[in-house]
C-alpha cells in the first residue's frame, strides 16, 4: 500500500506494471479496487496507478468539502508528486467526470482521456443516486447505516452482474463518511460539462454500456457532439461496470486505444464541420486511428 502526503491529506494508491505511466479514477463510493483486474491485464505493457479520491478508500476523510472541483486539483497534486508530467487519465463514473475536467483545466498535464459510464450532464444520474446528494437524505441514510449497507448489498445485484461487486460495494461503501457521502454526489448532480467540452483537444475515448442503471447509458452521446474527435463503444451486454462485467473485451480494447499513436497536427485530417466518428459496438477490438 503507498501513499502521499497533499495539502489536503493522505491520498493512497496502488501501483502495478511497468511502462509509461497511466492513471486510473474510481466513481462515487468505489475505490482503487474496481481496478484490479483493469490493472492485471494492463500491467503487462504501462505502468499503472490507481488512487483512491479523498473520503473514500484508504484515503484521508478529514476535509469540509468532496466536490468534483477537489478530485481535480487532487490529481495535479498526485502527479507532480510522482513526477508524472504527462499521461493517459481513465476514469470510471464521477471518475472519468474528473478525468475530463483535469483535461480542461490542466490540459499539458493530459495526453489521452477515457470516460467510462460518466455522466456528461447531471442530470443523466439515476433518481437514487440525486436524491442521495440532498443533506436531510444522507442524514438519514447514515443513521440508518445497517439498513442501509442491507439495501445497497441487494442494489449492487442488480446494477453489476458481477458476483464479487456486492462485497466490493459493501467494504468500500463502509469507508465513506457522510460528507464524502453527501457533498461528491451532490457536487455530480449539478455537473454540467458539456460548455466546455470543446476545450478538450486530446485523444478522446468514451465507453458505456447499453444496460447502464446508474447513468444513462446514451450519455455518450452529449460527450462526442461536444468532442467531435471522440471515439465511442458501446457494450450491449454490460452496465454501468464494464470493467467488471466483460474485464476482457474491455481491457482489450483501453489497451488499443492506448496503443494508438497520436499523429502530429500536420497530419491529422481536417474535420468536417459537425462530423463526428462512428460508434463501435463491442465485439472485438479495432484498430485506433487518433
Amino acid at each position: 500500500m503507498s501513499s502521499i502526503t497533499t495539502d489536503q491529506g493522505i491520498v493512497h494508491y496502488e501501483v502495478y506494471g511497468r511502462g509509461k505511466p497511466v492513471i486510473l479514477l474510481h466513481g462515487w463510493l468505489g475505490s482503487w479496487g474496481l481496478w484490479q483486474e483493469t490493472m492485471a491485464y494492463l500491467g503487462q505493457y504501462y505502468r499503472t496507478y490507481a488512487l483512491d479520491f479523498w473520503g473514500f478508500g484508504e484515503s484521508g476523510k478529514k476535509r469540509e468539502t468532496y466536490a468534483v472541483q477537489d478530485f481535480v486539483s487532487l490529481v495535479g497534486q498526485f502527479m507532480d508528486q510522482l513526477g508524472i508530467i504527462h499521461a493517459p487519465i481513465v476514469g470510471h463514473s464521477m471518475g472519468g467526470t474528473v478525468s475530463l475536467s483535469v483535461a480542461i483545466h490542466y490540459p499539458e498535464k493530459v495526453s489521452k482521456v477515457v470516460v467510462v459510464g460518466s455522466p456528461i450532464v447531471g442530470s443523466s444520474l439515476a433518481p437514487l443516486l440525486k436524491l442521495a446528494g440532498y443533506r436531510f437524505n444522507a442524514m438519514l441514510l447514515f443513521n440508518m447505516f445497517g439498513p442501509f449497507r442491507a439495501f445497497m448489498r441487494y442494489y449492487s445485484r442488480i446494477i453489476c452482474s458481477d458476483p464479487r461487486f456486492p462485497q466490493m460495494m459493501d467494504r468500500d461503501l463502509s469507508k465513506t463518511t457522510l460528507e464524502s457521502f453527501l457533498n461528491s454526489i451532490a457536487s455530480l448532480r449539478r455537473t454540467d460539462l458539456r460548455p466546455m467540452l470543446n476545450q478538450v483537444k486530446v485523444p478522446t475515448l468514451g465507453m458505456y454500456g447499453d444496460t447502464d442503471k446508474i447513468v444513462h447509458p446514451l450519455q455518450w452521446q452529449p460527450m462526442q457532439a461536444g468532442i467531435p474527435h471522440a471515439q465511442i463503444i458501446r457494450f450491449p451486454n454490460a452496465g454501468h461496470f464494464p470493467m467488471l462485467e466483460q474485464p476482457r473485451p474491455f481491457s482489450e480494447h483501453l489497451k488499443a486505444f492506448l496503443d494508438a499513436q497520436i499523429a502530429s497536427p500536420s497530419e491529422r485530417p481536417t474535420p468536417l464541420p459537425n462530423a463526428a466518428l462512428p460508434v463501435f459496438v463491442s465485439g472485438e477490438p479495432e484498430n485506433y486511428t487518433i
